[in-house]
């Protein structure tokens, strides 16, 4: 019988994994007495994962509430979804735990939070209906094919994931600019869909 060899299965280009890399180990640096403390107390990295699924879909419920403050309190929970999302990875490496399984869930759970917080937006009339929903369609394509691709050793030289950024500018349209989100996301729309098409044609080629 032939022995079965997992792949390293992923959602980054190799640039991409390289500056991961180095910044997981800047952070295991920076945190590693609260890394420590989470290996101490038996936290998992799944259970990193898992609570900034539940900060960022709380994100959502508050974001969509009327009462004063509401909207304040949503981006200090969308703000502890991306400090665990930054933990999950450091914390798995110092455990000596990370694995296709962790890097698959995290990548599932960031593409949750994404689809729901844009479609909170869209909810409260932030966000248009058309670009947001050709940004979670389009976000969702490149992810999907990020990983295929890396399945058939072909990955992406560079991936462009805007979330952060577009994270950050929720803020921007809430507070400064209502209604720039909007040409932020056609924006990301357009790189996106590079993505896809450049995506799509290299695993056609490729099987």
């Amino acid at each position: 019988m032939t022995k079965y060899s997992k792949k390293k299965i992923n959602v980054y280009s190799d640039q991409e994994e390289a500056m991961m890399n180095a910044s997981q180990a800047w952070r295991g640096k920076m945190f590693l007495p609260l890394l420590k403390f989470l290996t101490a107390c038996k936290v998992r990295p799944n259970h990193l994962t898992y609570l900034s699924l539940a900060f960022g879909v709380a994100f959502c419920f508050l974001f969509c509430l009327e009462f004063k403050g509401a909207k304040s309190i949503a981006f200090g929970l969308l703000a502890i979804h991306v400090l665990l999302d930054g933990l999950d990875g450091p914390l798995a490496r110092f455990t000596q735990t990370d694995s296709n399984k962790g890097s698959f869930t995290d990548s599932m759970v960031d593409q949750i939070v994404v689809a729901l917080t844009t479609i909170a937006l869209i909810y409260t009339g932030n966000i248009q209906v058309i670009p947001g929903g050709l940004y979670i369609f389009l976000y969702t394509m490149v992810v999907v094919f990020a990983m295929v691709r890396n399945s058939l050793e072909i990955p992406y030289s560079l991936l462009v994931r805007p979330r952060f950024f577009v994270y950050a500018w929720f803020l921007v349209d809430v507070y400064l600019l209502p209604g720039s989100i909007n040409y932020v996301l056609w924006a990301c729309i357009a790189i996106l869909m590079n993505k896809m098409i450049t995506g799509f044609y290299k695993i056609r080629k490729k099987l």
